[in-house]
This record gives C-alpha cells, sequence and structure tokens, in this order.
C-alpha cells in the first residue's frame, strides 16, 4: 500500500534520504542481521492473497469469501496460499464511544469476525490491515496511542496477520521513533497470546532490514509495487541485496505479487520466479475469483513455490550481472541450488554460468530440471539457456556438493594500517556510495566475496572505481555487478588490492586510521594504508 504514499511519491524519497543522512551523522553501523523474533511464526515466507492491488478500497466481506472459496477450489491453498489478507478501508470512519475499531458493515455486514469464521472453515487464516500512524493512508483511524486496544480486537476477532504501514506517521523520521512505534505493536499483539503474524510496512524508509527482525516476521523493503516491469525491476534491484538478512522467522519484503494483473505471461513467470528465488513473501494481488488459467498455473507452480518455502529459509543471491544478464543463486536445504537466468532487456539473449560459479564441485555431472517446462537435462558444469526477453529460465540443480554461490571465499578485507575493516556505511546497497574503513564488528556491510570473476561483493553488490575512472584519488563505491574490469580487483599475496583495468591499489585515504575514512585508487607505494588482510 499506500494511496498517501502513491500521491506524493517524493516525500517517501525525501524521507528516506533524510534517514540516510541521519545515520550517518549519529555513526549508526549495521552489525549483521538481528535475530527473529521469537513468535515462531513465517518460518518460511507467508503465502496468501491481499486484495490492495486489484480492488483498492472495493473491499468487503463477500469478496473476501468468495476469494477465499476460489483459494481452495483452485488448488492454491493446497499449493501453500492459506492467508486471506485485508487492506485498507474496512473499518468505519471513527472508533467507537470506548475508543474501539469498528467495521464498516455494510461491507462486512458479519464483522470482521464473521469474516474470519468463513476464512478458518476453509482451512485458511485471515489477515488485517492497520497503520502506525494517526490514521491508515486512505483516512481511516490509525493505531497510534491504541496499540493495545486495537491488538486485543484483532484478536478477539480471529485475525492471524497483521500488515502495519506507515501513513500519518506523526513526523517520525529517526530510527529509533520507527522502532519504538513498530515495537509498541509487536509487544501488544504478543500480549494478547494470540499467534499473529506481523508485517511491517514502512516502505524501506529506515533500513528495517538492520533493526526489523527483532521486531516483525517481515518488512516491506521498498516502495508500492506497480502492474508494470519496469516497477517489477525496480524493485528487484532494490531488493536482491539484501539476502543476509533473511531467514524463518524474518524476510525481506519486496511487495505483492502483480501476476495476472496486466504484465504479458513471459513478465508474469519472471515477476514470480525472481520473489521465489529471493525467499519473498507470496502473496497474489490480484481478481483471483475470475483468474485466467495461465494466471492460475503460474500462481501454482509447485516447483517454484517449494523454492520459495525451502526451509533452508535462504535468499538467493546474485551470481553475476552484465549488461541487463543476471544469474542468481539460492542453496536449498537437500544440497540443491536454484538457478535464475534473468533477462531483463527486451530482445532474446543467452545466458550462461557454471556449476562452479553457483557453489556446486565435486562432480562429473550435474543434473537440471527446467521449473517452469519441467524438462530435465545433465551437465559437466556449463549451465546456459536462450532466455526471451524480460524473462527468465529457473533450474534446479543436483549434484555434487554445495558451498558458496559465487565461487569464492567470503571474508573481512582489514586495512593493515589502521586495523579497521572495509566497510558499507550503514549496510546500504544505493549505486554510488563511497566505501570506507570502519571497526570491525562481522556485519554482512563488511563480509566481502572475492568471486571466481575477480569481483569483490557485498549485499549484492560489487566494488567498483568510479565511472571507470583510473587516475589516483578515484572514489571506489557499490555499483550493480555488471562484469567490466573496473569491477575486477587482484588479491595479491603481498597484500595489495589492486583493479584489473586501473593497475592502481586500494588505498585508505590520506593513510587516515579513524573511523569513517573514505577508500579510494592511488598510485601503489608499498605503504600500510595499502595493505589489507582477508579473514
Amino acid at each position: 500500500m499506500r494511496v498517501q504514499q502513491r500521491l506524493w511519491p517524493a516525500r517517501a524519497v525525501a524521507l528516506l534520504l533524510a534517514a540516510g543522512a541521519a545515520l550517518w551523522f549519529i555513526g549508526v553501523r549495521t552489525a549483521g542481521p538481528a535475530q527473529a523474533l521469537a513468535n515462531n511464526l513465517a518460518l518460511t515466507p507467508p503465502m496468501g492473497w491481499n486484495d490492495w492491488n486489484a480492488y483498492g478500497c472495493n473491499v468487503s466481506e463477500a469478496l473476501v469469501k468468495q476469494t477465499a472459496d476460489k483459494l481452495v477450489s483452485s488448488g492454491l491453498a493446497a499449493a501453500g496460499y492459506q492467508y486471506v489478507n485485508i487492506d485498507d478501508c474496512w473499518m468505519q470512519h471513527s472508533r467507537d464511544a470506548s475508543g474501539n475499531l469498528q467495521p464498516d458493515y455494510a461491507k462486512f455486514p458479519d464483522g470482521i469476525s464473521g469474516t474470519a469464521a468463513y476464512v478458518h472453515s476453509k482451512g485458511l487464516k485471515l489477515g488485517i490491515y492497520e497503520d502506525a500512524g494517526t490514521q491508515t493512508c486512505a483516512g481511516y483511524p490509525g493505531s497510534l496511542g491504541h496499540e493495545t486496544q486495537d491488538a486485543r480486537s484483532f484478536a478477539a476477532w480471529g485475525v492471524d496477520y497483521l500488515k502495519y504501514d506507515n501513513c500519518f506517521n506523526n513526523g517520525s523520521s529517526t530510527t529509533q521513533q520507527y522502532i519504538a512505534r513498530y515495537s509498541a505493536m509487536r509487544d501488544a499483539l504478543a500480549a494478547t497470546g494470540r499467534p499473529i503474524v506481523y508485517s511491517i510496512c514502512e516502505w524501506g524508509v529506515n533500513a528495517p532490514w538492520t533493526w526489523a527482525p527483532g521486531v516483525g516476521n517481515l518488512w516491506r523493503t521498498t516502495g508500492d509495487i506497480q502492474a508494470n516491469f519496469g516497477s517489477v525491476l525496480n524493485i528487484f534491484h532494490q531488493n536482491v541485496g539484501l539476502a543476509a538478512y533473511a531467514g524463518p522467522g524474518q524476510w525481506n519484503d519486496p511487495d505483492m505479487l502483480e501476476v495476472g494483473n496486466g504484465m504479458s505471461a513471459t513478465e508474469d513467470r519472471a515477476h514470480f520466479s525472481l520473489w521465489a528465488e529471493m525467499a519473498a513473501p507470496l502473496l497474489a494481488g490480484n481478481n483471483l475469483v475470475n483468474a485466467s488459467s495461465t494466471t492460475l498455473s503460474i500462481l501454482g507452480n509447485k516447483a517454484v513455490i517449494a523454492v520459495d518455502q525451502d526451509p533452508a529459509g535462504k535468499q538467493g543471491r546474485m551470481v553475476s550481472s552484465s549488461g541487463g544478464l543476471d544469474v542468481l543463486a539460492k542453496p536449498l536445504a537437500n544440497g540443491d541450488v536454484s538457478v535464475v537466468l534473468f533477462n531483463e532487456n527486451t530482445a532474446t539473449a543467452t545466458i550462461s554460468t557454471t556449476a562452479a560459479a553457483i557453489g556446486k564441485s565435486g562432480a562429473s555431472s550435474y543434473s537440471l530440471t527446467d521449473l517452469w517446462s519441467g524438462a530435465t537435462s545433465t551437465t559437466s558444469g556449463a549451465i546456459t539457456a536462450s532466455v526471451p526477453g524480460h524473462g527468465v529460465v529457473m533450474y534446479r540443480v543436483a549434484g555434487g556438493t554445495t558451498g558458496n554461490p559465487g565461487g569464492g571465499s567470503t571474508t573481512t578485507i582489514r586495512g593493515t594500517g589502521s586495523g579497521r575493516c572495509l566497510d558499507d556505511p550503514n549496510g546500504s546497497t544505493t549505486n554510488g556510495v563511497q566505501l570506507v574503513i570502519w571497526d570491525c564488528n562481522g556485519g554482512t556491510n563488511q563480509q566481502w566475496t572475492f568471486t571466481a570473476s575477480k569481483q569483490l561483493q557485498v549485499l549484492g553488490k560489487c566494488l567498483d572505481a568510479y565511472n571507470n575512472q583510473t587516475s589516483p584519488g578515484t572514489k571506489v563505491e557499490i555499483w550493480d555487478c555488471n562484469g567490466q574490469t573496473n569491477q575486477q580487483w587482484n588479491v595479491n599475496a603481498d597484500g595489495t588490492i589492486t583493479g584489473v583495468q586501473s593497475g592502481l591499489c586500494l588505498d585508505v585515504s590520506g593513510a587516515g586510521t579513524a573511523n569513517n575514512t573514505p577508500v579510494q585508487l592511488w598510485t601503489c607505494t608499498g605503504a600500510t594504508n595499502q595493505r589489507w588482510t582477508r579473514a
């Protein structure tokens, strides 16, 4: 959601930039993912349906019941879709005399409790929507200051899932304010004693992946999705680098599915595959009651769903990305690896990778199962396919042993002169962020993978020499991996790290040793500010 956000996207961007600036100046650092919320819920990504994308405010008890019926009759419920989630506009515009939320009885004549009872009778679960501010995005009463009271209402009604939005947020802008508001509802839900999955929807404004695992079961990482390929692609790029923060009970949420809402079948399959590879919640956002057989077959692909629901709970990582041709790999609990070959471009293209690059080794041949066609094949190591524009080919690869996708080891990179680590500030995944040194803390923003293609990757991004420049003083930054030589590095025996394109050394500016000292390229001198150890 949201209506309010859709009307002022520039404000959301401004909030994000302001939040980032605030985090920088107060010195907040990412020290690795927090522990999952201890409610034993959402141990695999939640699956279900939400009314907003297809219906907006036109939600009703009749629609919810019809959709629950269709989930069962279509086989989607048996495939894992269990939550039937009501979004905004379900309530009256004012609370009752006791301050309780009131359902809009014209829309929900049996109330939320009656609707929940029907959904439960189908073997499904009911979700509800509220807002952490003074109003919901559509202008209905928010829960700020009413958390305990509203949580008790949800529990009494039989609600199983809460989506908690971020409109009219009373001026909250700092991470601490966000944590306080969302924690208040977390604690209120826990106090009811009813198991309720808690979905935080603050649009990625304050990098929730760094603090939300201990607050909610899932958290939005982006703004609202739209039913077009450009929106899906943009959200994919924002979410794919956050794999380190996902796991059982704690999921990155790149928003609901737009499958069946107007994109081509090829684009819908790509969208569904990417969300499954990223261990994202699979919440259908279409008109399920009248969905086409093609849409139902995409949403119901059990082989792809199995990748999303894999009990290991690992989010797929970008192995390589060059010219809009992407390779993602996701290790699975049984030792297989799910591989997505994704073509961002409009023309058909061949995309290739290898068993070694996706973390497979130790076998003379590997078996490949195409998760959309069902075709099987074997390979001695090469994995390649002709991929349609805006499409994917998705394989499950079996055989041998499974290690780190990318084929390299993951370590910290510690400066010899400073004793501090090469650091992606605040766990950013924004292109162009300059790298610095910071106290070594074991955070995922200090974990660097040296790949077989000589890339140094962190959080799905590549160590990059700014704008292909080769002069001393060139900024060293993070950027989408693209295979160019300004993203290739030699890790040398003498402790230096040199750019393949420039021949220059990775250098701590001015031989500085303080936290936040920037890192750049410089002529190799042999000094300790150009020497690094990996451990």
